[in-house]
């Protein structure tokens, strides 16, 4: 008999795994290092809690928020939202250890990014997107160890 699917509080398929501080899932049972959160109805805060978290270097968490804004958006917001899960997802990529991840990630989210201009939702896409696009070449040519300075999102 198939195992049940776990469901958040909105009925959306979620992993009930406990996971690390990273992301990675733990055995069932084990102390989660993820604090649960909620989830968030209202786009404008998933995007101000996962913009936190972004510049909190937990960048997990910031992708798992920023979830919440993507799924229920229109058409012609979804790119932006994608675009900053996917930046995000790539620097949670590097922190794993997996370059080819984080390059990939990073550029997929930057190109999406760039669709919005200068700025997006109060959001600094293009700054975003520079760097991201910056971040990939700099792991393809000096590997994971090179030093990046991942900006601060601001709004506004």
């Amino acid at each position: 008999m198939a195992q049940k699917r776990d469901r958040d509080p909105l009925g959306r398929a979620k992993n009930a795994r406990p996971r690390d501080a990273l992301g990675r899932p733990l055995p069932r049972g084990a102390t989660p290092e993820l604090p649960a959160e909620e989830p968030e109805p209202d786009p404008a805060t998933a995007l101000d809690r996962g913009i936190a978290h972004f510049n909190a270097g937990e960048y997990f968490q910031a992708h798992e928020v920023w979830e919440e804004g993507w799924h229920p958006a229109e058409e012609s917001e979804r790119d932006f939202w994608q675009g900053v899960i996917q930046v995000a997802v790539g620097l949670t990529h590097r922190q794993r250890g997996n370059p080819r991840g984080a390059v990939t990630l990073l550029e997929r989210g930057a190109r999406r990014l760039r669709k919005y201009g200068d700025t997006h939702n109060g959001v600094r896409t293009a700054e975003i997107a520079q760097f991201a696009e910056d971040a990939a070449r700099t792991i393809e040519a000096e590997g994971l160890d090179a030093h990046i300075d991942v900006p601060r999102i601001r709004r506004g």
